[in-house]
């Protein structure tokens, strides 16, 4: 389903997309115009974010499906665990505190998920590279359109499933004024270190044909440490030692968790320290891969 994926994304990217550099031997050098981060143009960036959602929307039931395929683990974990609490408890969780956990999470890891940074490594093995850099945009605002469309449609999708699932098993979910509030930029950092944290690891097929490997074991760590497979409250001593250090859980685990009342404001605290520190070093090594990567680029076609 990932393969379809990808080609999907990309083909609706690509109608976003001006045709460039067609059968063209392109090597970049090291100018100082490839060595460093394009420069941002907002305008430009807005209108291929705006045509990658149109043509993304085209594709919707597609992605609808893949949405779906991906709410299929956590609602298996959903019923594992309200069922084994039945009507005590399994770690201080109840069987609605569970439902309601689960369907955070649900909404929470389509919310920051970027199979986008699947898709950069292809483009960057097969030459689709070289149209993205000759073009007075950065490269990165392709992925993000991308990213954006993709968000929009398959909230389209888990938003009113989600909610039927809700009036179906009803959760016990009590949102405080705080939680509300911490949630948001919790969110919204989740997602920003996921999306580079990925994409600095797909940066490394500028020098590997096989870097996709390490987007699958970082999807394995987030599966076992950030929240999935059960709260990182019920994971044993070695395992929660990990995810409080290690950056997985900072990426889906971390928001759940603040929603869903499990932190106090001393937890909230840290666990923004982790996003930030985490964050802070996915940007640098993006930054680095990008320039290095770069600068060594060469291919023909695109």
């Amino acid at each position: 389903m990932m393969q379809e994926a990808r080609g999907k994304g990309q083909e609706a990217g690509g109608k976003g997309q001006e045709a460039g550099g067609k059968g063209q031997d392109l090597r970049i050098t090291d100018h100082a115009s490839r060595g460093t981060l394009p420069q941002v143009n907002l305008r430009g960036g807005l209108a291929l974010m705006r045509k990658t959602w149109l043509s993304w929307v085209q594709h919707r039931s597609f992605f609808f499906l893949l949405a779906f395929g991906w709410m299929i683990p956590p609602l298996i974990y959903l019923f594992v665990w309200s069922t084994a609490a039945g009507g005590g408890t399994v770690g201080g969780f109840s069987r609605g505190q569970f439902v309601a956990y689960y369907l955070v999470l649900i909404a929470v890891n389509q919310l920051t998920y970027s199979q986008n940074n699947w898709t950069v490594g292809d483009v960057i093995r097969y030459g689709g590279m070289n149209a993205l850099l000759l073009r007075p945009l950065s490269p990165v605002f392709d992925t993000l359109s991308s990213e954006v469309a993709g968000k929009v449609v398959y909230m389209l999708f888990i938003v009113p499933v989600t909610a039927a699932l809700a009036l179906w098993l009803r959760p016990e979910l009590h949102v405080t004024l705080h939680n509300g509030l911490a949630f948001v930029p919790a969110l919204a950092l989740a997602w920003a270190l996921r999306f580079f944290w990925g994409y600095w690891l797909a940066l490394l097929a500028f020098w590997a044909t096989r870097a996709d490997a390490l987007l699958s074991l970082q999807d394995a760590l987030i599966f076992l440490l950030a929240g999935q497979v059960a709260p990182t409250a019920l994971l044993p001593g070695a395992l929660r030692v990990a995810a409080t250090w290690l950056p997985f859980r900072y990426m889906v685990g971390f928001p759940v968790e603040v929603l869903t009342g499990q932190l106090d404001i001393s937890g909230i605290l840290t666990g923004f320290a982790f996003q930030l520190g985490w964050l802070a070093v996915a940007l640098a090594l993006f930054g680095v891969m990008w320039r290095t990567g770069v600068k060594r680029y060469s291919a023909v076609g695109g």
